[in-house]
């Protein structure tokens, strides 16, 4: 099956991304952000990363509370293979010393995690920072440390609605999207999150989003490439 995707960029990031002009530019252009567990179940890993890559998928987190520390350094290494060989940028979630070991290019922590100064000093500046906020306090602040030297690279906004990978979390629905749009500058990237699929990304898009970021949407396909196809057609024809 034919499916459209984004161009990559000229170079594939690696671990010093971040320390280049064209390492900060393949953040800034990415739309499409999915987060994976290890897919213990299905085993299929390396084929799944592969084929979201190739469905137009800029950023691919691997989020998995489950796995220990070797068996998480070994996927990222499946991971940032696919990565580069795809021209996209990977990510790391909460462990800073697992992003270090294994070179990600981005490194995700929440409200509750690690602090982002504390972060930016074990990260050493060769990783993109990104941080979750829940309410407009949260993504002013999340405003306020983009702007200083070594702050924060993007930001996610949501969850948007109640989803399985967040228990607890209570949604903050489109009127935080709305809040971030009005507030945040072009050159700060930011993206909604949280129960994203293909029944209300329209929606999302539609609140001021140009960025997302998707879980089962994708990681529940039968076709993942075409999954991320659809959702990216979506976010770009919000853009047109």
């Amino acid at each position: 099956m034919n499916v459209s995707h984004s161009p990559a960029p000229a170079a594939a990031p690696g671990t010093d991304a971040f320390t280049t002009a064209a390492g900060n530019g393949a953040l800034k252009a990415a739309r499409l952000y999915l987060c994976t567990d290890a897919r213990r179940g299905r085993g299929d890993f390396a084929g799944f990363v592969d084929a979201a890559f190739e469905g137009g998928v800029d950023i691919i987190q691997l989020r998995d509370k489950s796995i220990e520390a070797a068996e998480e350094l070994d996927l990222l290494a499946i991971l940032k293979e696919s990565a580069q060989r795809h021209g996209r940028l990977w990510a790391v979630n909460d462990r800073a010393d697992i992003a270090v070991l294994s070179g990600a290019p981005v490194f995700h922590v929440g409200q509750k995690d690690l602090p982002v100064p504390a972060a930016r000093t074990l990260l050493n500046g060769n990783a993109a920072i990104g941080l979750s906020s829940h309410t407009p306090e949260q993504v002013d602040a999340a405003l306020a440390d983009a702007a200083g030297p070594a702050g924060l690279d993007y930001f996610c906004v949501g969850p948007l609605w109640a989803t399985p990978t967040k228990p607890g979390r209570a949604a903050v629905g489109l009127e935080l999207v709305k809040y971030a749009a009005a507030k945040a500058p072009s050159d700060v990237p930011w993206f909604a999150i949280g129960g994203i699929d293909h029944s209300n990304v329209d929606q999302v898009v539609a609140a001021g989003a140009s960025r997302i970021v998707v879980v089962r949407a994708i990681t529940d396909a039968a076709d993942p490439a075409a999954a991320a196809a659809s959702l990216r057609s979506a976010l770009d024809a919000g853009a047109s």
